[in-house]
């Protein structure tokens, strides 16, 4: 990744290998993607919330994915401001804005991390009380909640965002509800969290919800909310996009098959869903005059593309860099192919011996050689390489 960082008051150290903490710290990271319009407004904002530097040590950076003039309207914008900031601009933008924060995180050296929206709909004055009310209740993550007494979602546009938002919202906390106890809002993009409990390495973002990320791969301890007003956009579009939603719900599959035994039922789910493919070809092959055998031979490609795109999809997202795409289909094809191996003689058995019917032998032999095809699809397709020293 090609990357560009322009001190315009402060530098930042770019040894993030030992972090110097400064007590009582903050650094304030806002991800971007073509906000020219908020910049100098959001600055201003800023400069009459945060505290005088003596009390409160504050650094601005901006981690921006534009490909607009965004990063010459901050370096012009930040020149007469009396706290530092930064701008890391990113050419390839890897994991959204919330792979745009987690590259933020990794420069942090501060004692806290305050993440916040660039157009507005975040109100700058609450930065010192979300760190304020870390520091009085000896919280780790501090979230700034559209739903607790004295916050409102005003700034949501319509009622088709209210309600997508507040489905999200049951969503996420039902899909994790021992991550996300005690955080009303975990669709927020607006929070404050101790730089110590954040292992940088650990999160692997897709799009624009990072609070949800670092509350399940984290697991911050002690979780408190500030109530806060959504407010409208000063200037520009929405990112908010049916893109989003589909990188949103990706997103979910991939948080929610981390441990290995969610893995291992989704890929038991994704299985069952093959039969759908696989069943239709056969039925269709042996109705057509094919034998069910070399049918169940040419039936079992359709199933095989159909469990491989949801396998890359939702379960394993983040190790696909292991091997290239052809490597992996290859891979993957000649395992599913090879249980053939196993499966044809066991569904020979169903049928000849038992006097099953086709379609019910075929079910069987799928169940039986799951875990076999699970744990040979994990450890030869996407476990990274061993290496030789």
């Amino acid at each position: 990744m090609s990357e560009d960082l322009w001190p315009l008051r402060a530098p930042i150290d770019p040894d993030l290998t030992l972090p110097q903490v400064v007590t009582g710290s903050v650094t304030l990271i806002i991800p971007t993607f073509n906000e020219a319009g908020n910049i100098a407004e959001l600055l201003r904002r800023l400069a009459y919330a945060l505290p005088d530097p003596a009390h409160l040590p504050c650094e601005v950076l901006f981690v921006d994915d534009s490909t607009d003039d965004t990063p010459a309207v901050i370096e012009k914008a930040a020149a007469d401001h009396p706290f530092p900031v930064s701008v890391l601009h990113r050419e390839t933008a890897d994991g959204g804005l919330g792979g745009a924060v987690v590259e933020g995180v990794k420069r942090a050296d501060t004692d806290w991390i305050v993440v916040m929206d660039a157009d507005l709909q975040h109100p700058p004055h609450l930065v010192p009380e979300l760190v304020g009310e870390g520091v009085r209740t000896g919280a780790d993550l501090v979230v700034a909640s559209r739903y607790i007494s004295g916050g409102s979602r005003a700034g949501l546009a319509g009622s088709y965002r209210v309600a997508v938002s507040r489905a999200a919202t049951w969503l996420t906390k039902g899909l994790f509800p021992r991550a996300l106890r005690g955080i009303s809002d975990p669709m927020s993009g607006f929070f404050a969290m101790r730089r110590s409990v954040v292992t940088a390495e650990a999160l692997k973002p897709l799009g624009y919800k990072i609070l949800l990320e670092l509350a399940v791969r984290c697991r911050p301890g002690k979780v408190a909310e500030v109530p806060f007003v959504f407010q409208d956009r000063y200037a520009g579009e929405s990112k908010s996009t049916a893109r989003e939603g589909m990188r949103f719900l990706a997103h979910l599959a991939s948080l929610r098959s981390a441990a290995p035994l969610a893995r291992l039922i989704g890929f038991g789910l994704i299985g069952l869903s093959g039969f759908v493919p696989n069943l239709a070809a056969l039925w269709l092959l042996t109705r057509g005059g094919m034998h069910y055998l070399p049918a169940e031979i040419v039936a079992n490609q359709a199933g095989v593309l159909w469990n491989f795109l949801l396998i890359e999809t939702l379960l394993f997202r983040d190790r696909r860099r292991h091997r290239h795409w052809a490597d992996r289909v290859g891979r993957f094809a000649l395992l599913a192919n090879a249980d053939l191996l196993l499966r044809i003689p066991l569904i020979a058995v169903f049928v000849a011996e038992l006097g099953m019917e086709v379609l019910p032998a075929t079910a069987l032999a799928l169940v039986t050689t799951f875990v076999l095809r699970f744990a040979a699809t994990e450890a030869l397709v996407y476990l990274p390489r061993h290496t030789r020293s």
